[in-house]
């Protein structure tokens, strides 16, 4: 059975340009609710822990380093089958490949700069979410 929640950021470059609120409105019209929110900024040390399954692949360092790099938004949204709907919804990793009106072709600028993070599974929405947000602070 598909979960009901996943875990989003809004990624450095796209916060640098001003995206938030573009890309909260596409949040909204998907029909996903906001159940945490909260502006922050990752360490390199929180970034290599969050990106952990990646440490072994070439671009983790080149990844720790844009995610560190300035503030990000991190969400956690609902929504029946939360983690697949995201996924459809952001687009394909790189904007360049991603269909026409999803967030990553209207708000990504590369491959590594692609405006949003979505988790790639039901267990890593979890984890993912536990990573940024205690029970107290969703709803």
């Amino acid at each position: 059975m598909s979960g009901n929640k996943t875990l989003i950021m809004i990624k450095p470059t796209a916060v640098r340009k001003a995206y938030i609120g573009p890309i909260m409105g596409k949040i909204a019209e998907g029909g996903f609710k906001i159940k945490a929110m909260k502006y922050t900024c990752l360490s390199i040390e929180q970034a290599k822990a969050f990106y952990a399954v990646h440490s072994e692949r070439p671009f983790f360092g080149e990844l720790t380093e844009f995610m560190s790099s300035g503030p990000i938004v991190a969400a956690i949204l609902e929504k029946d089958n939360a983690v697949e709907e995201w996924r459809n919804f952001i687009g394909a990793t790189n904007p360049a490949e991603a269909a026409e009106g999803t967030i990553r072709k209207l708000y990504g600028t590369s491959l590594g700069e692609n405006a949003v993070h979505g988790s790639d599974s039901d267990e890593n929405a979890e984890i993912e979410g536990n990573f940024f947000f205690s029970a107290t602070e969703r709803y």
